[in-house]
């Protein structure tokens, strides 16, 4: 394989990876919170503050490795 191909695989990966583990967190977190604010529904605005944030968080994590691989992708220092 080339070095593009390597790349072009390395960017799928990185993407594809990042994608399913914010969605999996995502869905774990809210799954969570939909459990403590059916247990304490006093607390469901400080659980929803808190849920909101962490989300935003998860997916920006996933954004910070979509731009890795499109720097890769787009601006690759591997190609010869």
């Amino acid at each position: 394989m080339t070095n593009v191909a390597l790349v072009a695989l390395a960017c799928g990966l990185i993407i594809g990876l990042g994608a399913l583990g914010a969605c999996l967190g995502i869905g774990l977190m809210g799954g969570k919170f939909i459990e403590a604010a059916a247990r304490q529904p006093e607390l469901m605005d400080k659980l929803q503050t808190k849920m909101f944030l962490l989300a935003g968080l998860i997916d920006a994590a996933f954004l910070i490795g979509v731009g890795v691989a499109m720097m890769f992708a787009f601006a690759n220092p591997f190609a010869a």
